[in-house]
């Protein structure tokens, strides 16, 4: 790519979108075409293909996703498959027409087996069951990987895909019937602080900036207040004593990645890595797992990130953890011997990235 190279960017609105928009931008890229949802449907394909024949991308990044926690993978199911595998395959298969000279595809660590070996390898792919809250989202992710390496070995093309981590960030969703695990467990604790403090004008005004769906009606009143904190396990208890009640045991162990090194990252692999550098070194006739993994190699358990997240946020308060709520995969570890090699590795330490993500979520 060259600073002039025109570059479709697909969901340059989300947490990963606007972190690969924001590197593009500082290295002094000039001409990316970007589009929201109400401009263009992605999951239109008369739309998709329209759009591509009259702004003729040289490069496309895609991006753009229905993506969510535990709780939106397994209610959402039927939304989360067709809506990613309709965006996807419009998008890949219209850069393949109109000539794109290279695409990266993005994808998630969950496309790899629930009891994958640890740190999973790009060779696990396919190797056992997947998880099964959030299956359908993982599947279509695994047909965005076969379709960029089978459109590559039939029509020459110029597809890769990429693997990221738990991403957090700048953007990043922190509607608590939505969020992820991290941008979630800011949250609470930073309600759970203003709650210690009493401080339910900043709570009221934090509710409302942030909008979390289904709840329609917020009133300033100190009892509204703490009905709807009691139902995101934000507790004051009769003593006055306030405790946060987080989902599962704890125990399962993720990895991090703060979503400015993912994008940088991404850049990297689209100014400097080709199809045909990923395969070069293949023994077999069989053409296969050619995803790159992005990550740091190290992880914590759950409750290790929540202590970390109650201390940089301030929260003075008591943790506790509902067993009736499901854990998801033990751990999820990403071997990132592959990036290393080809040149990358991450810039921020993960208490690094929180603090400059909850910097931001005060400021915004």
């Amino acid at each position: 790519m060259n600073k002039n190279s025109k570059i479709y960017l697909a969901g340059h609105n989300g947490l990963v979108g606007s972190a690969i928009l924001k590197s593009l931008k500082n290295k002094g890229y000039n001409n990316i075409i970007l589009r929201n949802h109400s401009e263009l449907d992605l999951t239109n394909q008369q739309a998709t293909e329209a759009f591509f024949q009259q702004e003729k991308p040289e490069y496309v990044i895609l991006a753009a996703a229905k993506v969510g926690g535990i709780m939106a993978n397994n209610t959402f199911r039927a939304d989360f498959i067709y809506e990613n595998m309709m965006i996807q395959n419009n998008i890949i298969h219209q850069s393949y027409v109109n000539g794109v000279k290279k695409l990266l595809f993005l994808g998630s660590s969950c496309i790899y087996p629930k009891n994958a070996p640890q740190p999973i390898k790009e060779e696990y792919l396919l190797s056992s069951d997947l998880e099964y809250t959030n299956e359908p989202y993982a599947i279509a992710k695994i047909a965005g990987i076969k379709m960029c390496e089978s459109y590559n070995l039939q029509y020459g093309t110029n597809f890769i895909s990429v693997m990221p981590t738990n991403l957090y960030g700048p953007g990043d969703n922190y509607d608590l019937n939505k969020s992820h695990v991290l941008p979630a467990l800011i949250r609470k604790m930073h309600l759970g602080k203003l709650l210690m403090q009493n401080n339910i004008s900043a709570i009221v005004e934090d509710l409302k900036r942030r909008p979390i769906s289904g709840l329609v009606e917020i009133q300033a009143d100190e009892k509204n207040i703490l009905s709807i904190l009691n139902n995101f396990g934000i507790i004051k208890n009769s003593t006055g004593a306030i405790e946060i009640k987080l989902w599962g045991s704890g125990n399962p162990f993720r990895e991090f990645l703060y979503s400015e090194d993912m994008a940088k990252a991404c850049v990297y692999l689209m100014e400097n890595i080709d199809f045909a550098d990923l395969i070069k070194d293949q023994e077999s006739d069989e053409i296969k797992n050619t995803h790159i993994n992005i990550g740091t190699g190290t992880d914590l358990s759950i409750k290790d990130l929540a202590y970390l997240i109650k201390d940089i946020v301030g929260f003075e308060g008591e943790l506790s953890w509902d067993l009736s709520k499901p854990d998801g995969t033990h751990q999820k570890l990403l071997n990132v011997e592959k990036i290393n090699k080809l040149g990358w590795s991450p810039d921020l330490s993960l208490e690094q990235g929180i603090r400059e993500t909850y910097t931001l979520y005060q400021k915004k």
